[in-house]
């Protein structure tokens, strides 16, 4: 859904949690509408959701910063503009070949070349970051081998299933809803599974 105009009281009805449709409200006072580009709110807009594949050390960093903050490449600017406050990420780290968590976006997108993250590529800082909140974190023991569930997701059968690993390749993926549902429950089953060890 493309950035719509909304006058300032359909913007303070979303923030109220309102479900009524902010088109009605900006009709009442043409000429006034504002254009809001990076709020970060919903406005209206169902979550997104999408797959973070990170490298063993760079889901480690995210891991020290305790699942706060989250920066994504360069070259994936536009892609992030588009994240919103409430929107879901998902968790796929390399190597392992495995998921290992799900976290909330909790802020617009910003700018920061502060070095955390490292790519093989020198130049690059993750400078599109977001604030996060975790969800559901798994121990590494925990983790979640995709090859156990990848067949049951609508985005990787858009590839051969000999190559089902080809839908794990580059750094951030638009998920269907039903297919972060399905990690999401499993993932979340594994922790089920790990709370009676921890009494």
């Amino acid at each position: 859904m493309s950035d719509s105009d909304h006058d300032d009281n359909a913007v303070v009805a979303d923030e109220a949690g309102l479900k009524e449709p902010v088109g009605q409200r900006a009709a009442s006072k043409p000429g006034r509408s504002k254009r809001k580009r990076k709020s970060g709110r919903a406005e209206g807009r169902s979550s997104q959701y999408w797959m973070i594949v990170s490298s063993p050390d760079n889901f480690r960093k995210t891991r020290e910063l305790g699942y706060t903050i989250q920066g994504l490449k360069s070259r994936h600017r536009r892609r992030v503009e588009t994240m919103r406050v409430g929107d879901r990420l998902l968790y796929y780290v390399t190597g392992r070949m495995a998921f290992a968590a799900t976290v909330t976006v909790a802020s617009p997108m910003y700018e920061d070349h502060t070095p955390i993250w490292r790519s093989a590529r020198r130049d690059e800082d993750y400078p599109w970051r977001v604030h996060i909140r975790q969800d559901i974190i798994l121990d590494d023991v925990d983790w979640i081998p995709a090859k156990e569930i990848a067949y049951r997701l609508d985005y990787v059968r858009k590839w051969p299933p000999e190559h089902w690993t080809l839908a794990f390749q580059g750094h951030i993926h638009a998920l269907p809803r039903n297919d972060f549902a399905i990690v999401e429950d499993e993932v979340a089953r594994s922790s089920r599974r790990k709370k009676p060890h921890a009494g």
